[in-house]
Parts: C-alpha cells; sequence; structure tokens
C-alpha cells in the first residue's frame, strides 16, 4: 500500500491508532506507512506526567495538565482496553481507580507489547498542516536538532487532544491579587496550597478533583464559585459553594450574592479549548467541548474533507475504549474497508447526532449516548466487542457513589467488562492514601 499516513501526538488517541494499524498488519494486511509526530519526549499525551509549565526546554508550550496526586476520577472498568485488560498486563486484577502511574504503565505496557515505538518521531512538534492536489503536507520541527522540514502524505489524523490548552478568563482585581492566580493546566502539587484557604472558579471536573486534592493534603478550606450552579455534593465542612466571583480586594474575594472570603491562592478551573493552530484554515476543527462534534463525520472524519480525521475531540464519558473504536474506524476508512459517503451525506451525519445530543435529558442519557456511539464504530470494525452496556452500568454506578460521598467514591470496585473479574477493594481508603506510588498501590 503506496499511501502515507501522519498521526499527530503519541497519546491515548495517537496510540490507539498506532495499535490499529499494527493489529491489521498483524493479521496479514498491507497497511500504509504511518509516521506520528509528538511533541514530547516520551509517549502518553496528558498522562505522560512533567514538573515542567508553562514552556519546555525548547520553548514549546508544556502540553500536559497532569498533576502529581491525580487519580482516575471515573472507574477503569469504564476505560479498559477490549484487547488487553488490566489482568494480562498486571498478572493480576487491580483496584478500581488506580493513580496516574499506573494507568500510565498499564497504557505503555499495551504499545510496548504491540511494538510500534519505531512508528514514533519524539520531540518533533508540527508547524502546519495544509492541504494542496491531493496531498497533505505537513511541515514539522526536529527539535534537538532545530531543524524544520516537510513531508507529504495522503492522510492526516489529528490525535493532539484537546485539555491542553487552557481557557483563562480575568476578574477584576486579579492583576493586584497578594496570592498567586493559576489555571488547572498548571497545576502540579497539592502540597502547595497546604493550609491555605483556596478559592477555586468553576465546576468541571478540575475543580471537584483538584480541590479534593488540596482537600486531602491539608488546605485550610476550599471556597469554589459557580458560573450557573453549585456541584451540589455532600462536601466537607471546611468546604464551601458560592455563586460567581465579581472582583477582587487585596485578598478579599466578592461574589454575586454580596458575600466575601478573604483567601490565599486562586485556582482558575475553567476549562480548556479545542487550539490547532498548525492547523491550515480550511482544516482547521472548530467545536466546543461537546459529545457531538461539529463538522466531523462520524465523530471523527472532516466533513469537507475526509482524508482528514480527529481523534478523541469529544466531550468525554468513555476515553481508552472510545478512542480505540474510532482509530479502528479511522484505519478501515483510511485503507479502503469503510466507504465514506458524500459530503451532504456526511453533513446529515453530523446534524442528526447534534440534534441527538440536544435532545439528552440527562448525564445518564449523556453516558448510553456515548456508549451506543462507540458501540456503533466497533460494529463497523474488527475490534474486540466487549460489554459496552456493563460500561455503561459502571459509570452509573460510579455516578451515584459520587453522590452518596464525593470524598469516599473512590473506596467502591467494580467488575470488569473485559474478564468478568471483580476489581478487589484497595487497601487504604483515598483520603488516607498519602502515598500513590504504583509499588504501594498494587500491594493489594
Amino acid at each position: 500500500m503506496a499511501k502515507r499516513v501522519a498521526i499527530i501526538g503519541a497519546g491515548p488517541s495517537g496510540l490507539a491508532q498506532l495499535r490499529a494499524f499494527q493489529s491489521a498488519a498483524e493479521k496479514g494486511a498491507e497497511v500504509p506507512e504511518v509516521v506520528c509526530f509528538e511533541k514530547q519526549s516520551n509517549w502518553g499525551g496528558l498522562w505522560n506526567y512533567t514538573w515542567r509549565t508553562g514552556l519546555d526546554k525548547y520553548g514549546e508550550p508544556v502540553h500536559g495538565s497532569m498533576y502529581r496526586y491525580l487519580w482516575s476520577n471515573g472507574p477503569k472498568e469504564g476505560l479498559e482496553f477490549a484487547d488487553y485488560s488490566f489482568e494480562e498486563h498486571f498478572g493480576k486484577q487491580i483496584a478500581s481507580y488506580p493513580p496516574r502511574a499506573v494507568l500510565f504503565d498499564y497504557i505503555e505496557g499495551r504499545v510496548k507489547k504491540a511494538g510500534v515505538r519505531d512508528m514514533i518521531r519524539f520531540e518533533t512538534v508540527v508547524r502546519n498542516v495544509d492541504f494542496a492536489e491531493g496531498k497533505f503536507t505537513v511541515k514539522v520541527k526536529d527539535l534537538p536538532n532545530d531543524r524544520e522540514y516537510s513531508e507529504e502524505f495522503d492522510h492526516v489524523i489529528c490525535a493532539s487532544g484537546h485539555f491542553s490548552t487552557p481557557n483563562v478568563p480575568e476578574f477584576e482585581g486579579f492583576d493586584t491579587f497578594k496570592g498567586r492566580v493559576l489555571h488547572a493546566h498548571d497545576f502540579r502539587d497539592a502540597l502547595e496550597f497546604k493550609d491555605m484557604d483556596l478559592l477555586i472558579i468553576g465546576t468541571s471536573y478540575s475543580a471537584e478533583d483538584i480541590g479534593s486534592q488540596c482537600w486531602k493534603y491539608g488546605a485550610k478550606s476550599i471556597t469554589v464559585s459557580h458560573r450557573t450552579a453549585p456541584m451540589g455534593y455532600k462536601w466537607p465542612d471546611n468546604w464551601q459553594e458560592v455563586p460567581l466571583l465579581t472582583k477582587v480586594e487585596g485578598n478579599t474575594a466578592h461574589f454575586k450574592d454580596g458575600t466575601t472570603k478573604d483567601v490565599d491562592a486562586i485556582l482558575l478551573c475553567t476549562g480548556y479549548i479545542h487550539h490547532f493552530p498548525f492547523m491550515a484554515d480550511d482544516l482547521r476543527l472548530r467545536t466546543a467541548n461537546v459529545l457531538a462534534s461539529d463538522d466531523l463525520y462520524k465523530g471523527v472524519a472532516w466533513v469537507d474533507n475526509p482524508a482528514l480525521f480527529y481523534l478523541g475531540m469529544q466531550d468525554q464519558w468513555f476515553t481508552f475504549n472510545m478512542f480505540d473504536a474510532q482509530a479502528w474506524w479511522v484505519r478501515d476508512a483510511i485503507m479502503g474497508r469503510i466507504e465514506i459517503p458524500e459530503k451532504a451525506d456526511r453533513r446529515a451525519d453530523v446534524d442528526a447526532r447534534k440534534a441527538a445530543e440536544a435532545a439528552i435529558p440527562d448525564d445518564y442519557g449523556c453516558i448510553w449516548y456515548q456508549g451506543d456511539y462507540t458501540k456503533e464504530l466497533i460494529d463497523e470494525t474488527d475490534y474486540p466487542s466487549f460489554d459496552v452496556e456493563g460500561a455503561c452500568q459502571a459509570f452509573k454506578a460510579w455516578k451515584g457513589h459520587k453522590v452518596a460521598d464525593i470524598m469516599t467514591f473512590r473506596n467502591n470496585a467494580y467488575a470488569s467488562v473485559i474478564t468478568g473479574t471483580m476489581a478487589p477493594m484497595h487497601h487504604t481508603p483515598w483520603k488516607d492514601a498519602l502515598d500513590d506510588s504504583m509499588d504501594v498501590y498494587l500491594q493489594n
């Protein structure tokens, strides 16, 4: 097969795409030449933890938003690879909410087994992608050698993620605030806020989880400011939810309901933007963080040019296994196993998906919407079938456990949808597990 395929990013989505092509080759198929460009020095994307914030050693924006004490905020049973179980990797079943080091090791284990590392050009950042006369020209920079070059490809798969460019609002008084103001993208260590009164802006997963981390590691108090509605969980006594911040005077935060709070630091958990400055204007995805992304047929193929694909661009309940489903589908489209319809039909597909999302009544509906989407893609490829319904039920149980007690939901266990094995209870309650190294976590 004479085709050349460029993959941008070697995080979970890009690695899923490499595994998809390797899987086809392993079964005897002739696959395209695949080149993956990765800005970082190692694979894993956001799971490749770094202490760095701001710029890296080459002056490039730091991609990672991963923080030191992160644990999975959803059950691992909802993200398990269908072709590589946790039991295969660790030699036993493990507890349901692994810390970041454990999940990184699991992600890495599958691609090490697949032997795809040689397909990745590390420390190589994509500068520009454009399309003319049936070919993509991808301009990149080899960072260690300070050298730019261009290559041509028949297909481009953008797998660079959308949780690395922060959305950073400003509030009156930030410029004279006497403490630190930072976005969740630059948060690394909860111990920095020990004994502090912390103000968090936002009600996203970042606000919930980073606030919980800081509470766990000794913050004096947590105040969460919301624009529309509070999260409404059963928070600890030193945690309060207040309306939107209006201004800061000195160290005093003023809120929309007239209340005030003296704080030592302000953390913006205000989300991320889909940001692809390396894409030509007519190839650049512009979408909000939704379940049905704009301009992507089947959630992956660029409507205006279906030789271009984007992976993992949706708001996410499902993650690793949904990326797999997308990657296998994209592989088969590129290899001619799946026919992509005319533009009018591609547009109609996007419109139908967006209308279906608009009709979803609640979060449970969102879970099953994305589960059905994942199953739809799996059914059109040879990706190993798994119990998608079981994964949806795990997410449903997880939400119930969070409502019961937001600080103890990680102490629950679920059955694997791949092997059927029940996870063990973790040996230490999450709030007391201050050492979350892989060695300690795996002591079950």
